[in-house]
């Protein structure tokens, strides 16, 4: 183990007394890997069946698994590359797990790269509602909306903004909130000792500052009776119960609500507080001496009770998409015929050459920097429609006309995802485009020439060699 630093062994002696011997020792067992299923796509008995390689069960995450990192790649086999499933920590996958999304809700992911949380919530939604998820950081926002995609979420806004401006646009807004805080990451340093040394540069009194403002940035944006999670990867008091008591002294409606416990998380600490609030212990700590993940701290509120009668919302930096009339171009119309959806014009929105399918009610933005609301449908080049590479992962085998269908354990698969022609042995027919699957799951598109798969794999998300 590489020697941490004193001021935070200190530190957690005085967290966990007895069991801080327990907790050292833990850095000497190996790291845990996790992969979470993608239920929009496919169900947990599903993928327990076909999955290639041995997993057991999270056992506090309905749809999370383990899998031995030193024997296995997932990322290297194709189910990976169809979104069936995201790697995730165990941990980890706990927050957006306890938010208690309903189908419908919108939803914000206010710190949501790189999407491992954000993919869970917008599952959770089954292609209702809204899910809106940010970023400050674009390229690392342009990193979430790939996996976005690739999990085959429609019904998203990916934004890159600072909180203070989104609370400006959505003032109580928001059904739910999950705000997973960039923090010190000391419930890290047993995966990842680089975090040590990040660590050492900006301690826990750096993020504490940020993530008070973000706290009550994010309460109000959350409408009343809403529930809102915040979650961190660290264990120093000043990040967690304290930033909780903080909440609530400026916000006195808000309270804590329990969380669905397991065996082996730990409460709150109320006592590590100015006003030790007994509600604090409802706060969920988990530790790597007791549970076989990293370090996390969850708590979980509601402000105040909804309203009877929720206000109309309106705002003028919103841009209705509704339409009065809206005439579908015929090259879409064209290429949809083969699609089993009854496409509605007024949820359509033609940017340049790119055209949108936009979930229903929800909101084009004027003064923020969006980088995609709703499903990017594909491109109008001169007398065609050339769809993309999340419309393929949005649909399922089912509705689309013309598919070819590979096993996984097909080379031309792997030679497909490094974006290869491929010989099909099938004659040309009418229709080009094809939507190419590896057992029944879509992977991207290719054109049918003579037999022939002409690759249109998305280049930007090509398999390595």
């Amino acid at each position: 183990m590489n020697r941490l630093p004193i001021t935070f062994e200190e530190k957690m002696r005085r967290l966990l007394g007895g069991e801080f011997d327990a907790y050292i020792d833990c850095f000497d067992k190996p790291r845990y890997n996790g992969l979470r299923v993608n239920t929009r796509k496919i169900s947990v008995e599903e993928f327990e069946r076909i999955c290639p390689f041995p997993i057991r069960p999270v056992p506090w995450i309905e749809n999370g698994f383990y899998f031995d990192g030193e024997k296995v790649s997932p990322s290297r086999h194709p189910y990976y590359f169809a979104g069936l499933f995201y790697l995730q920590e165990p941990s980890a996958m706990t927050p957006a797990n306890r938010l208690p999304v309903e189908e419908g809700d919108r939803v914000l992911d206010l710190c949501a790269a790189p999407g491992g949380k954000a993919t869970e919530l917008a599952a959770k939604l089954n292609g209702t509602g809204m899910l809106a998820a940010n970023d400050i950081s674009a390229s690392r926002a342009r990193g979430l909306l790939k996996n976005l995609e690739i999990f085959g979420i429609a019904n998203m806004m990916v934004l890159s903004e600072e909180p203070g401006n989104l609370e400006k646009i959505f003032p109580e807004y928001f059904d739910k909130i999950l705000i997973d805080a960039p923090c010190s990451g000391e419930g890290m340093f047993r995966k990842d000792k680089r975090m040590i040394k990040a660590w050492e540069e900006h301690g826990p009194s750096y993020f504490a500052k940020l993530q008070r403002s973000i706290v009550l940035q994010a309460a109000r944006m959350l409408r009343p009776g809403g529930m809102l999670l915040y979650s961190t990867c660290t264990f120093d008091p000043e990040e967690n119960e304290r930033i909780i008591e903080h909440l609530m002294e400026r916000c006195p409606e808000f309270r804590i609500l329990p969380i669905p416990p397991y065996d082996g998380f730990s409460p709150g600490m109320p006592e590590v507080t100015d006003k030790r609030t007994p509600d604090l212990a409802r706060t969920v700590r988990i530790f790597p001496h007791k549970m076989e993940g990293e370090g996390h701290f969850m708590a979980l509120l509601q402000k105040g009770d909804a309203k009877e009668e929720a206000a109309v919302y309106c705002n003028d930096s919103f841009v209705s998409s509704q339409k009065k009339s809206f005439t579908v171009p015929e090259e879409l119309e064209r290429f949809f015929k083969d699609v089993s959806w009854n496409l509605r014009p007024e949820r359509l929105s033609i940017q340049g050459e790119k055209i949108y399918y936009l979930p229903e009610g929800m909101p084009q933005m004027r003064k923020l920097r969006v980088l995609r609301t709703g499903l990017l449908l594909g491109e109008l080049k001169k007398n065609r429609f050339e769809p993309s590479q999340a419309l393929a992962m949005h649909l399922t085998k089912q509705e689309y006309s013309h598919t070819l269908d590979f096993s996984s354990e097909d080379t031309r698969v792997w030679r497909y995802l490094k974006g290869e022609t491929i010989e099909t042995g099938m004659p040309e027919k009418e229709k080009d485009w094809y939507l190419v699957c590896v057992d029944g799951f879509p992977l991207g598109w290719g054109k049918l020439q003579g037999g022939i798969l002409k690759n249109k794999y998305l280049p930007g998300w090509r398999a390595m060699s």
